[in-house]
């Protein structure tokens, strides 16, 4: 049994080599399939394009971060220093002001003085407070032309810091930038209405202290009139020896 077995192998595997060796040569290459192909190639191109529209994103991304990068950027340039050192000259002269000041209470107890009534007063005391109310005026005149002054030496300074200003707020690489350099411009601002507001308040004080001696002047002079008029306690004629006669 074990023979005929191998004996029928035999005949097989040479019935397969004759058939082998009996087929040609160019039969035996792969078919081509160009549906197939046509399937692969469009496979990749579809690849492709996802592959660019994932690097077109990042790229999207990445300028987006770099934008918010910059609008998140702080401006270099700062001018609160040398607008606090402006307001603090002009608040310097505010605070040198002579004799009746800003203070209410100094202004309403000179009111009550040296610009009061004179009905009450010595003649000395009229005479002394006329003098007061007169270097009280010249003082105020000077205030107001000092105030003035630091006012004008500020302008040089202000003109600077408009320049550097409108420079930095050009040239703002993002949105942070251009909002703190006009947030700088309306500091700037607010520093040259302070200035103006000094000016007018040290002109208004002096116009309001000369119009008030005006009017204690004026006061003082019907007083001393109604004095030198008062029956038997006005003035009194008496004998005058003139060139040593006698």
């Amino acid at each position: 049994m074990k023979t005929r077995a191998r004996s029928l192998l035999t005949a097989g595997v040479a019935a397969l080599a004759l058939f082998s060796a009996a087929v040609p040569t160019h039969a035996q290459i792969a078919v081509y399939d160009p549906t197939n192909h046509v399937q692969n190639v469009m496979q990749a191109a579809r690849a492709l394009d996802q592959i660019n529209n994932q690097i077109q994103s990042l790229t999207n991304e990445a300028q987006m971060l770099v934008n918010q990068a910059r609008n998140l950027a702080s401006l270099p340039y700062s001018s609160l220093q040398s607008l606090q050192r402006s307001v603090g000259r002009t608040q310097e002269l505010l605070g040198q002001a002579q004799r009746v000041a800003y203070d209410v209470r100094d202004i309403d107890r000179a009111f009550t003085t040296t610009y009061g009534s004179n009905g009450g007063q010595s003649n000395e005391a009229m005479i002394r407070n006329a003098r007061e109310r007169w270097a009280t005026s010249v003082g105020a005149l000077q205030d107001a032309l000092r105030v003035q002054a630091g006012v004008v030496g500020n302008i040089g300074t202000n003109r600077a810091e408009m320049q550097a200003l409108i420079t930095s707020s050009q040239s703002a690489s993002g949105a942070l930038q251009a909002t703190q350099a006009g947030n700088q411009l309306l500091a700037l601002q607010a520093q040259q209405l302070a200035d103006l507001t000094a000016v007018m308040a040290a002109q208004g004080r002096a116009q309001a202290l000369e119009g008030a001696e005006r009017s204690a002047a004026a006061d003082q002079g019907r007083e001393q009139r109604r004095r030198f008029l008062a029956p038997g306690r006005g003035y009194q004629p008496t004998t005058v020896n003139m060139f040593g006669h006698r």
